[in-house]
């Protein structure tokens, strides 16, 4: 790090908890980093305190910050997204200059950073949109880092960014890598995001099946999500969960029984479905689990729901090893159907976007630092590996198989559910989902049918060449209905 002529590597505004360690993390890889915060007095109490005896520069100014900057001037946003990042935007453009590259760390819209990435480049500025996994922990020791943007500053970054991200404890390789034009980076985030959901979702209900099925207790519970953490299922999300089943409170009870049923979001999920719904993309359990934290938050009328509505009587007596295992396998084939929903949505955004995403890396930069991190990661980068144009996961031989292997457990155990009048929405939608797509034959027939009926929206046939369109004038009797041909 050469520090003879006072100037920075980077800098960083927004020094809330996520920028803080970014910064010291980027400190450690031996780059000099000069900070700034709207509120100048946190500038001051993060050199004094979690910053003291690094080499972290500090401005309270953002004409003194760019003075600080090496050139190319990299300065990084880690505010909130949406309209505070216009106006920080907005406020260091009269300091900017041609060739400066501006990147936004936040969660923001991919919708945003193609639109900022547009109007910054008609001012000969480039502009990085990144997403970042990892949460305070990933940030400070190693995130999965996904840049998208404007591709001439990914040299410029490239160094920082992979010197900074977790490495993968298979190959050393770090978990960043450039993503595409654009928006790309932030619209590959926020499908993780969008997938973490989902995952979380399908172990609530693994939990819940657990626990009110087989009857698990939470030591149970913990021991049963610690042995599937050794296998196929291994995963940060289920490694926590084993931790919080044990987590006893003050009173040495499960301090999970004490948290409310009510689960929070901050819209990350919610762009991913309407992206699908967008695109036309079945994303659905993705769109289930996003539902499922909606209905969460109607906790009054679920109290009041009980109270009217009784428990079915299930006839099915619960063998408890059995419905262990059928909620593991039910798990694992949810999962499988949800990374393939995902993967699926990012190919339909590459199409329609004209994003040259590469899949098989974008599995390999969320092996490690990211909250979805896994083992099932390097399967996926497998299947892409040997089919790059791979339509779907379940097309692939590995995730063939395994789905197989699950299936009769998935379906008598969802049927379990059904019975005994628990809520699995994730769980359900996936196998619904896998029993539409390997259909060849769908009632779609008749809504098109209706659809002429009722609109004249024409419709194709099963003994005429795709593309060619037919109306019926449905008032005809006797099957002398007339048919019309129309070109698509």
């Amino acid at each position: 790090m050469d520090m003879s002529d006072g100037k920075a590597d980077i800098a960083l505004i927004g020094l809330a908890v996520m920028g803080q360690n970014l910064v010291l993390n980027m400190n450690d890889h031996g780059y000099a980093v000069v900070v700034f915060n709207r509120t100048t007095s946190k500038v001051d109490d993060f050199l004094a305190g979690p910053a003291k005896g690094t080499h972290v520069l500090g401005a309270h100014s953002l004409k003194e910050l760019f003075t600080l900057l090496k050139r190319p001037r990299k300065v990084m946003f880690m505010v909130k997204a949406g309209k505070p990042v216009d106006e920080l935007l907005a406020e260091c453009m009269p300091f900017l200059e041609k060739g400066d590259i501006v990147i936004d760390g936040g969660n923001s819209h991919y919708v945003d950073t193609e639109r900022r990435e547009a109007e910054l480049k008609q001012k000969g500025i480039f502009f990085i949109g990144t997403g970042i996994s990892g949460g305070e922990e990933g940030a400070r020791h190693g995130p999965s880092i996904m840049p998208g943007g404007s591709t001439e500053a990914w040299p410029e970054v490239k160094g920082i960014f992979q010197g900074i991200s977790a490495k993968a404890s298979e190959d050393g390789l770090p978990c960043c890598e450039w993503i595409g034009k654009g928006g790309a980076g932030h619209y590959v985030k926020m499908v993780h995001n969008g997938i973490e959901y989902g995952d979380m979702q399908i172990i609530a209900e693994a939990y819940y099946l657990l626990k009110h099925l087989a009857g698990c207790s939470a030591d149970e519970l913990s021991d049963i999500f610690h042995s599937w953490n050794q296998g196929v299922l291994n995963s940060f999300l289920v490694e926590i969960t084993a931790e919080i089943f044990k987590f006893k409170d003050k009173d040495g009870l499960p301090l999970l029984d004490k948290i409310l049923d009510v689960a929070g979001q901050k819209g990350t999920g919610k762009w991913t479905g309407i992206s699908a719904l967008d695109l036309g993309m079945p994303v659905t359990l993705i769109a289930e689990a996003v539902f499922a934290r909606c209905l969460s938050a109607l906790k009054e009328d679920r109290m009041q729901a009980e109270k009217i509505f009784p428990q079915p009587v299930a006839q099915t007596k619960v063998d408890k090893k059995a419905c262990i295992e059928g909620v593991r396998q039910a798990l694992y084939a949810s999962k499988i159907i949800s990374y393939a929903q995902g993967f699926m949505l990012m190919q339909a955004a590459a199409r329609e976007f004209q994003w040259e995403l590469d899949f098989g890396s974008i599995a390999l930069i969320w092996r490690a630092g990211c909250i979805i991190r896994s083992q099932f990661l390097n399967d996926i980068k497998k299947a892409f590996a040997k089919t790059p144009n791979l339509s779907s996961l379940l097309f692939d031989d590995f995730f063939r198989g395994e789905i197989t292997n699950s299936e009769p457990a998935w379906r008598r155990l969802i049927s379990l559910a059904v019975e005994h009048g628990v809520a699995v929405p994730c769980f359900s939608a996936a196998l619904s989902y896998f029993d539409g797509y390997r259909m060849g034959s769908l009632p779609a027939n008749l809504i098109q049918a209706q659809r002429d009926f009722f609109g004249a929206h024409t419709y194709e046939r099963i003994d005429q060449p795709r593309g060619t369109f037919f109306h019926t004038d449905w008032s005809g009797t006797g099957g002398k209905a007339t048919s019309g041909s129309y070109s698509a």
